[in-house]
């Protein structure tokens, strides 16, 4: 489909990308695991760690999604539209995690943790239901959302390392 064919490259690089960040969010985890011992509830883990490694995913599952052979337009947007919609149910999952964490979210926090990822699935589950009266806009969307969890993935990736890296052991 020459549409989708013009975002290849794009696909390609946002996919890359969150596949190799998902790995180093792993050696990560990996390497600063034995500071956590008494300091870090595993609650905290939930509301801000995992989520983290999901949105990576679904940026990766997003580019996937959007590198395979559609035949039609309408086709994929569903994908991405059931994407979208199951991205908001999560985010609505980690915004009650984070408000029952022992740890309290600052502004920075919510904005990256909670909103963007938030905004990033309805733009795909907007993105599905204008997909057929504006392609062009639909796929912007899509794009956008792609680019939004990527990088919200890597801010909160920093975060994570900072905190563990100045906190004492």
């Amino acid at each position: 489909m020459p549409v989708l064919a013009e975002w290849q490259n794009f696909y390609v690089i946002v996919g890359s990308s969150a596949g190799a960040l998902i790995g180093l969010q792993f050696v990560v985890l990996a390497l600063v695991s034995d500071r956590r011992q008494g300091r870090v509830p595993a609650q905290a883990g939930a509301a801000f760690s995992t989520p983290t490694v999901m949105h990576f995913c679904a940026a990766l599952l997003l580019s996937g999604l959007m590198a395979a052979p559609w035949g039609r337009l309408a086709s994929a947007s569903l994908t991405w539209g059931a994407l979208g919609f199951c991205g908001l149910v999560y985010a609505a999952i980690v915004g009650r995690r984070m408000r029952k964490s022992p740890y309290q979210p600052v502004l920075e926090d919510w904005l990256f943790h909670f909103w963007l990822p938030l905004g990033a699935y309805a733009a795909l589950l907007a993105g599905a239901l204008g997909a057929r009266a504006r392609p062009h806009a639909a796929l912007g969307a899509v794009a956008c959302a792609a680019l939004t969890l990527l990088f919200a993935g890597i801010h909160n990736s920093w975060d994570a390392v900072t905190y563990h890296i100045y906190t004492e052991k």
